[in-house]
């Protein structure tokens, strides 16, 4: 072959990988604007449902006192949809499996979210908002006939953009769904799909009203000290994670084993979050909590034991069934358990709170990249490397816990060696099959 004949060959060779790239650039440009779109739109409705409901709940208090009958509801809508048992970790089985998700959950979580944050059960948002993103975009997926693998890609861009459009960090929302299935593992062929559904969804909340959740935070100059100080703050912020975590799954256990019936479930765990509401004479902890956390990091004011109050209730409401999320809980506790603590380790208070909030989100989700890009998008710039350091200390601290049964950690927090296990389990595979337990980390 002579030199014109190669340089054709060439030629041709990289024109037909242009346009193998450009078709799939645009079948993803396509299904990422058009799953942008719906959850822009849903997600800014879901949103504004869930702040009409908080309105009505502190308004008229006694709303509270139907919390029980609230948990036989959700449980009959659940039942009468045939969703009943079906999560968010379902939503990560898909990504992991391809299992595939019933159209029914969204407006079961819709509803049923709606519910709890009606009549005080506390729980956050971004669960439902997982479950619904991720079933709009596996539903799109199917719309556009894509293959397996490939829905499954679908299916996370719905998750990332549900949960820009209530939050407003399209950043952190396309690395956190990208990453929170396996830790460890980050397909970048994913990355363009979830951001552009992210800034799409994101343009779309903006347009409906939706405003995104910034705090005022100043942060002080670099110092060794203040390091020091950030360090030790992080790892107290990790271990409660973990204590979030094991608390929550341990409660989930125990009320389906002492109480086998849905039902029975729903309402006692309703009756002792109304009989804790009754016993505080105030509903500081009930719902998402949305105001304490913004006390805590803008005023630098919160009870000293607060994070452990909102983890009791948040462990009740989600264990006896009622539906939400646990991810603005989880913003809850660490940005009160940052505030009380901070000062003591000579922080100031507000600070200490956005801290908190950060670390503890991190060591729960075990996804320390999205919970940088998170603090900067809530909090501006300043303080990055502060943010950055609290999300890694608390990563290591929180250990192999999780709020998602379904994540797994493909690699050792303490060395690099892939393990393969699921998040609060008891047994970890290794890579050539073999079993091993929890203090093989330490060898």
């Amino acid at each position: 072959m002579g030199i014109q004949d190669k340089a054709r060959y060439a030629a041709r060779s990289a024109g037909a990988a242009a346009a193998t790239y450009a078709r799939s650039l645009g079948k993803w440009l396509l299904l990422a604007g058009t799953t942008g779109a719906l959850c822009g739109a849903l997600g800014s409705l879901f949103h504004h449902m869930v702040e009409i409901a908080t309105e009505l709940r502190t308004e008229n208090g006694f709303l509270v006192l139907l919390l029980p009958l609230a948990g036989l509801l959700v449980v009959f809508l659940y039942r009468r949809l045939s969703v009943e048992g079906v999560g968010t970790n379902d939503v990560l089985d898909e990504i992991h499996l391809g299992r595939g998700l019933p159209p029914a959950l969204f407006p079961a979580i819709f509803l049923a979210t709606g519910l709890t944050h009606l009549f005080g059960g506390s729980a956050g948002r971004e669960g439902a908002a997982l479950q619904m993103g991720g079933t709009v975009g596996y539903q799109v997926g199917r719309l556009f006939r894509l293959d397996d693998r490939d829905r499954r890609t679908a299916t996370m861009t719905g998750m990332a953009a549900f949960f820009t459009a209530l939050f407003g960090t399209p950043l952190a929302a396309t690395v956190f769904a990208m990453m929170v299935v396996s830790v460890g593992l980050f397909y970048h062929a994913d990355f363009l799909p979830c951001l552009v559904a992210s800034l799409v969804s994101f343009g779309v909340s903006l347009l409906l009203g939706v405003e995104p959740t910034r705090f005022a935070v100043a942060a002080p100059e670099l110092a060794a000290l203040t390091l020091l100080q950030v360090s030790a703050l992080a790892a107290l912020c990790g271990l409660v994670a973990s204590l979030f975590c094991h608390s929550l799954h341990f409660f989930e256990r125990t009320m389906q084993r002492l109480l086998k019936n849905p039902y029975a479930r729903a309402a006692a765990g309703g009756a002792l979050v109304l009989a804790l509401t009754l016993l505080f004479r105030s509903q500081y902890y009930n719902g998402a909590g949305m105001a304490a956390i913004t006390l805590a990091v803008e005023e630098g004011e919160a009870p000293d034991f607060a994070f452990l109050w909102k983890m009791l209730f948040t462990v009740l409401t989600l264990s006896a069934g009622f539906k939400g999320g646990e991810v603005v809980p989880s913003f809850f506790i660490g940005a009160t358990f940052g505030c009380a603590v901070g000062p003591l380790l000579g922080l100031p208070a507000e600070f200490a709170a956005a801290l908190g909030l950060a670390a503890v989100f991190c060591g729960a989700t075990n996804c320390p990249l999205a919970s940088i890009f998170l603090s900067i998008e809530m909090f501006g710039g300043q303080g990055v490397l502060y943010f950055a350091l609290a999300c890694g200390v608390s990563y290591i601290f929180s250990g192999y816990s999780g709020l998602y049964s379904s994540q797994k950690i493909l690699y050792s927090k303490l060395k690099a060696r892939y393990i393969n296990i699921h998040t609060n389990g008891a047994t970890r595979t290794s890579v050539d099959g073999g079993e091993f337990s929890a203090p093989e980390d330490k060898k």
